[in-house]
This record gives C-alpha cells, structure tokens and sequence, in this order.
C-alpha cells in the first residue's frame, strides 16, 4: 500500500501506475483528464505513468451544460 493525494484527499492504493490507480479508485468507466503533481497526463500515457508514495493525482470529468 502506498499514500497518495487525490484531489487533495489522502488516499491509500496498491496501484503502481495511473492506469490501475484509476481503476481501483473507481474512475475507470468515466471519461476524465489528469494530472500529477500539475502536469497534464495524456491517456495514452496512463499505463506507461508511474505514481510514486506522495504524489498529488487530480482527476478531472467535463462538466456538461452552460
């Protein structure tokens, strides 16, 4: 287990990259955008993304609407 912040909420996850990090906290089906401690993470990036104890993840889902 490790300690990450996810919307400025402390989190504990087993996930070692953002792909399964994304799975385990129940974004998987929704379409989001993120980022890691501020810098923008493409989707096609995901998999390939580590996240190491202390990093702050920010998921994002498009408001609809005006």
């Amino acid at each position: 287990w490790m300690n990450i912040q996810c919307n400025e909420k402390p989190v504990e996850i087993i996930a070692k990259n953002l792909a399964a990090a994304l799975v385990e906290l129940g974004y998987a089906s929704m379409m989001v955008a993120t980022a890691i401690n501020g810098e923008f993470v493409p989707r096609s990036m995901w998999a390939l993304t580590e996240l190491p104890p202390g990093d702050h993840l920010d998921v994002v889902a498009p408001m609809q609407g005006g």
